[in-house]
Order: structure tokens, then sequence, then C-alpha cells
């Protein structure tokens, strides 16, 4: 085994790029682990549980390489891997700048005023994204902000600085935006069209946005306003301020608002302001009794006059339903939905849960249905339920690549529950777009298919459902992940709800045709829900 970390002082990169960086090291053949990062604590003490030694002295401004290989070679070529990716983002900020004759600017505000920069993105640690966002609010240019860890005190002094400008922040944890055709963070390719979105939402504003891409309508602009704006402690200020941008925008003759369940006094403050509009608004909040984002894209459409065709699906090969319950001696079947996006996993959890009961969760819709820690779906007691969990979720992200660029941890529990004849049926979701893993189904069909096979050795049935979230312009190829995924034995829809109403056609218990109410509780749940967060939203 071969060991090498080296720190390099002052060499800055965005988070997102250097985790696609560690992803493609670490995939490398002979390469244990990978670590390519900025020089924070938290990443100091990730490189530090692989057991390397930490560097003495490096801070948040310096750029850390860590790989664990298993010989000299497969280190050359990690080292090789790092060293191309870095010089082709050197070359084009050298391209960028060429024509500038003076040094480089050293902050956010000078790049701005000695550029035709329009929109400023912040992707620093969180501690030091209120800076990087105020300084470029001075300079009078609205702000994307990527960063998570921004204290909520920050982000109102932020959006109530942007609001006396007329400006607008976008985010903190604003995982997607898309602005006159331009991505911003995890981000799909949307044909141009008549739908403005406001988003306190990752993944569900890339769903809706690509479902409005196949139903021919598109969008002019998809304004992510972080997942805490319509909270009551933040007030819905940019939300207030990008409902008012788009009614002024001569392209968008209907805004949808997306999001989960907002603050109630936000609430009402937005569909107030929302009725004083000229320009219609549609709002797609999930929570019980509200309408899925399926149901939202298709409003917009028939708002605008245009057909709605139902979003594709990929039936899987042995696809069937059970037609007679099974046996009283035949084990309880329930879903288990692994999720990489926060609000796709809300949007499942709310159909299976209004069809079949609670639904447990790190993300939990009620905080009675909270998981432990440990998010298994069985406590020592031996309670058996519906469990979803958001592996994108802060607590699962913590010094790792986002789940929408790593999937590893993901399939480590795909293979647990195909071992738990209680699983009757595994759900999950894969997002595509830039940012986003650049062949998530090579990786994911690999897994389906072993995790069936196993079933199937034990004398069960394991179907797999899988919502695509893609459009047809994405570099991944929309069609080709369906084809492979569907290739591996899984069904592929289109529309995470439907997704999610198909794995509940899957399960079926004994007599009554319903699963049974869990008998005890997992570890003593949170006595609130974890506030959800888009680092990259999901």
């Amino acid at each position: 085994m071969t060991r090498d970390l080296s720190v390099r002082p002052g060499v800055y990169h965005d988070s997102v790029a250097l985790m696609q960086v560690s992803r493609s090291v670490a995939d490398e053949p002979g390469v244990n682990a990978a670590l390519v990062a900025m020089a924070t604590p938290l990443n100091v003490d990730l490189a530090a549980g692989m057991g390397f030694t930490a560097p003495d002295g490096a801070g948040p401004n310096d750029l850390m390489i860590a790989i664990d290989a298993a010989d000299d070679d497969a280190l050359a070529r990690a080292r090789a891997i790092v060293e191309a990716a870095l010089a082709g983002r050197r070359a084009q900020a050298t391209q960028a700048h060429q024509s500038d004759a003076g040094p480089q600017p050293r902050t956010l505000g000078s790049a701005v005023e000695r550029s035709d920069a329009t929109v400023a993105f912040v992707a620093t640690p969180g501690p030091h994204a209120f800076v990087d966002a105020m300084d470029a609010l001075l300079s009078d240019v609205p702000v994307v902000v990527f960063s998570d860890n921004v204290s909520v005190a920050d982000e109102v002094r932020l959006k109530q600085a942007a609001q006396r400008r007329g400006l607008l922040v976008m985010g903190p944890d604003c995982g997607t935006a898309v602005i006159s055709g331009v991505g911003f963070g995890f981000a799909n390719v949307v044909r141009p069209g008549p739908v403005g979105i406001v988003a306190a939402s990752g993944t569900g504003a890339q769903q809706l946005m690509s479902l409005l891409d196949a139903s021919g309508a598109g969008i002019s602009h998809c304004l992510g306003v972080g997942g805490r704006d319509m909270s009551d402690e933040v007030g819905a200020l940019s939300t207030l301020t990008a409902l008012d941008m788009l009614a002024a925008d001569p392209a968008t003759e209907v805004i949808v608002v997306v999001g989960k369940p907002p603050g109630r006094r936000a609430a009402e403050q937005v569909h107030e302001h929302a009725a004083t509009l000229t320009t219609p608004v549609l709002f797609a909040m999930l929570g019980p009794g509200q309408p899925d984002l399926t149901a939202a894209a298709r409003s917009a459409v028939e708002t605008l006059g245009m057909p709605w065709q139902e979003p594709r699906s990929w039936a899987a090969p042995d696809d069937a339903a059970p037609t007679t319950p099974p046996a009283a001696d035949v084990a309880p079947r329930y879903v288990r939905g692994l999720f990489s996006g926060g609000t796709l996993c809300d949007e499942a959890m709310a159909v299976v849960a209004a069809e079949l009961g609670p639904v447990y969760s790190n993300i939990p819709l009620r905080p009675e249905w909270s998981l432990g820690t440990d998010l298994q779906p069985m406590s020592a007691a031996g309670v058996e339920h519906h469990v979803m969990v958001d592996f994108g979720d802060d607590a699962l992200t913590l010094g790792r690549p986002h789940p929408m660029i790593d999937g590893s941890l993901r399939a480590h529990r795909m293979l647990a529950e195909a071992l738990d004849p209680t699983c009757g049926v595994l759900l999950l979701d894969v997002v595509l777009g830039h940012g986003a893993h650049p062949d998530p189904a090579a990786e994911l069909a690999r897994v389906i298919a072993e995790c069936r096979t196993i079933a199937s050795r034990r004398g069960r049935e394991l179907p797999v459902v899988v919502s695509l979230i893609g459009t047809a312009g994405d570099p991944q190829d929309l069609d080709r992940q369906a084809e492979a995924l569907n290739g591996a034995g899984a069904s592929v829809h289109l529309s995470n709800a439907a997704a999610a109403r198909e794995a509940v056609r899957h399960v079926v218990a004994p007599s009554s045709g319903l699963p049974p109410t869990p008998t005890a509780r997992p570890t003593t749940p949170p006595t609130t829900r974890p506030t959800p967060t888009y680092r990259s939203d999901g």
C-alpha cells in the first residue's frame, strides 16, 4: 500500500469541481481512497480518518491532496489524473482572463468590477460565504450562494441588503438555478419557454424543469432561493423578490413556486403578494394534501393552453404486481427508498405515507417517524417499517461528495436491503445534468442487478423502481441512462411521483393488503425535523 498527502498553499478550487476530481481519482484501478479538497477543518479530519497524518499549518485556503493506492504505479496514475484536472481548470481561468492587463483580482467584488459579470457565484466554505456574497452585493450584482452552513442570521442580513439594492440572493444552499439558459450548481439543460420558477428546493426544481422540458413548455428562469427562505425566520425575502423579477420579465407567462412546506407567516406573505401580480402564480409546496410535482407541471402546461402528455416510463422486463396476498407466514414487505435528492425523498414519502402509513426517515414528514442515527430499518426489538433515506442530507455529506456525484454510500445500503427479507421494493432516484455524475447508470445498473440476484438466491423477487430526473439535452444522455437502468431489471419513470406509486403497487401485506403498523419505534427521534438544505437539492 502506498499513501501520499500533499498541500499546496494558496491554491483554491470550488468544492463541486474538487468533488468530481476526487471521484475520478477514486475510480482509478488500484486506488483505495482519494480526497482532493480544500484543507478545511472538516476535510483535514476526514484525511485523518483515512489514516493520514494531519498536515501542519494547512488552512481553508490551501489545497490538500490525499491518495491511498495499492502500489507506486497506481499512485502515479492517480497523481496524473489530479494534475490533468487542475491544469484544465487553470487553462480555463487563464483563457477567461487573458485580456486582463493587470494582476488577477483577489476578491469577488474586485472581480465583478473588472468584468462584465451580471451574476456572482459563491461556493466557498460556509463561514466565509457571507463575506464573499456581501462583497458581490456591494458591487451591485445578484449572487448565487451554493455554500451551505451559513447561519440563519447571516442569511437574513444578506437578503435584507439585497432587498435594499433591488438585488436577489439565491441561497444559501442554492443547489440549482438557471438564468437565461445558464445553469448554476446542479442544473439540467432545459429548453427556453414561458414558465418561471421560484425554487426553495434543488432536486424539486430539477424535476419540475425536466417535466416542463419534456412537455415542450420550457422555462424562462429558475431562481433558487435556498431551502430556508420560506421559513418564518427568513420570511421569504428572496421569494418575494424573485416573484417580482419574474412578473416583470416579458418572457415569463406563468410562475411556479416550488418547495417544501413553508412557515405559516411566510406562506401568508407569499400568497398575498402573488395575488397582487398580473402574472399567474401556481404553487407546488409539497406536503399532505398538496399536489405532487408532476401535477404542478401539468397545471403550468395547461395554464399556458398547451396539451399535457404523461411522462415517459420504461416497464421492468419482468414487471408484474402481486395478484394475491402472500401467505400469513411470509414476511411483510416494505418500501425502502434510497434518495440523493431531499425534495424527491419528501415527495415519495408523501405518496407512500398516504397509501401505506408511516414512513421512517432521516428527514421525516413527522417527528415521530424519525430514524435513529444508524439509519437502520430494524431495531434490536425487531421493528419493521417503510423507510426512506435522503443520502444528500448534511449529516451524510459531511466530508463526502454529494450522492449525485458519488453513489457509493447508497450502493452499500442497497446491498444491505437486498439481504433483508422484509424489503419488498427498492425505490431510487437518479438525477442527471451538469455537475452530476457523468454516467450514473453505469454504476447503479451493476448494483441493481446484484441486488436482484441476491434476493433471487434467497427465494424472493426484489422489484427496483427508479425515478430518472433529466432532459434530452443533458450530457449523460437521458435515453441511454433509462435503457441501462431498465436493462438491469428496474422500472424507470421520468415522474418521481409515478415512481413512488409504482413502488406502492409492489407492496402487499398478509390478509389486509396493507403493511402492519410498526409495533415499536427506532432510536428516540428528535423533537423537530432537521431543516432541509440543498448543497446541491436536494
